[in-house]
């Protein structure tokens, strides 16, 4: 039922590099949810959630940027896939979102440490807000327009999963690197964060069959799993203990590091076994002749 040509594999396996690719889907969840964090934070005058905010949406943009020329190889080509706008291409949209999210998002940073302009920082921190949940999930769109099965099948799940985790991530810092008395919404994100990562997480490794395989196998996303639900157990406790707070904010960027490479590892897996592509076809193929 599962043969294939001699056995070979019957999908091009990823040629994307490792730890690069992995690295850009976390980067640039973190930099997107922190943003957005870091915007609200703005609008409700709390300051050094805010400040946390920009510095490392700022520094996570640039990293995911690097990550992603250095698996092309060379920057020209990043540049390149700037050149026209294609709306039905994920991702040509995905770097019409990368771009101007890391312009807007430095620009933010360096007003908030020079304290210069600050009424363009504060613009600048707007608009990097705005465009913070496209650039949370627009990589899970990338990854479900494969053909890899384990990224395709998952396309309802996925920006549920890649959007709870930068939630998380961004919670994470907040807990490390923002004043106790402004730790309040980052909490409640990291929460909400969880909840929507775990519910997702696990529809994806029940829910599509012997697609979702990959996924219940994978021990980083268990270890993601158990370190978000970690994180967001000893957030309760991290208004008033520093250790706590410390604790959950490393556990949350620790959850969301093994959450990104888990699911690329879980792709790349499900499409060396030509299984994955086989059996589901031909299911599908017998229920199209049972209706």
């Amino acid at each position: 039922m599962t043969d294939s040509y001699y056995g070979r594999p019957i999908l091009k396996e990823p040629a994307w590099k490792v730890p690069d690719v992995p690295a850009y889907l976390f980067l640039g969840g973190l930099a997107g949810a922190s943003a957005a964090m870091a915007a609200m934070a703005d609008a409700t005058g709390r300051a050094s959630l805010r400040r946390s905010g920009r510095l490392v949406a700022a520094g996570a943009a640039t990293a995911s940027v690097g990550a992603l020329v250095h698996d092309l190889g060379r920057p020209a080509r990043f540049l390149n896939m700037l050149r026209v706008f294609k709306p039905t291409s994920p991702l040509s949209v995905g770097s019409w979102i990368l771009a101007p999210f890391s312009g807007l998002a430095t620009a933010a940073a360096g007003s908030e440490v020079t304290g210069w302009l600050p009424g363009v920082g504060r613009l600048a921190g707007i608009g990097a807000g705005v465009l913070g949940p496209a650039m949370c999930t627009y990589t899970s769109v990338l990854l479900a327009d494969t053909a890899v099965p384990a990224w395709h099948d998952s396309y309802p799940e996925l920006p549920f999963v890649f959007g709870g985790s930068a939630m998380t991530s961004a919670a994470g810092v907040a807990m490390l690197a923002a004043a106790p008395q402004d730790r309040a919404p980052a909490r409640k994100i990291g929460w909400i964060g969880t909840a929507m990562e775990v519910a997702a997480g696990l529809r994806m490794e029940r829910g599509h069959g012997i697609v979702s395989e990959p996924y219940a196998r994978s021990g980083l996303l268990k270890a993601g799993r158990g370190l978000t639900l970690l994180g967001a157990g000893l957030s309760v406790f991290a208004r008033r203990s520093r250790i706590a707070a410390a604790v959950a904010g490393s556990a949350y960027l620790a959850g969301g590091v093994c959450t990104r490479f888990g699911v690329f590892n879980a792709g790349v897996e499900s499409s060396r076994d030509p299984k994955y592509v086989v059996v589901p076809q031909k299911l599908n193929r017998q229920t199209s002749k049972t209706r």
